[in-house]
């Protein structure tokens, strides 16, 4: 973590990373609901972090075409690059040890 934080990239708080994380290695669709319910945390908390995962263009939001009451949560290749380099770091730090 200490690594990822000193990197150049974003700095993600404990539950950014943790949706993030969801997002990206849980099998898709993703949605608020889905993510508050698994995570068991409040919608209001998930849709905040997504807010800022996808300024930093990590997820992106999109309505789904079956039913057009929900929105799914997308990953995206900037958010693919980072993890990628953050399981980088992990794997870096762990071979120090």
């Amino acid at each position: 973590m200490l690594s990822s934080v000193c990197a150049n990239g974003p700095d993600l708080s404990a539950r950014q990373m943790t949706i993030f994380l969801q997002v990206y290695l849980a099998p898709p669709p993703h949605t608020v609901r889905g993510l508050a319910a698994t995570l068991q945390i409040a919608k209001p908390a998930v849709v905040r972090a997504l807010d800022t995962l996808g300024r930093l263009d990590f997820t992106r939001r999109k309505r789904d075409q079956t039913d057009k009451r929900n929105v799914l949560i997308q990953r995206t290749v900037k958010g693919s690059v980072f993890l990628s380099d953050f399981a980088d770091r992990v794997v870096a730090a762990s071979e120090a040890v």
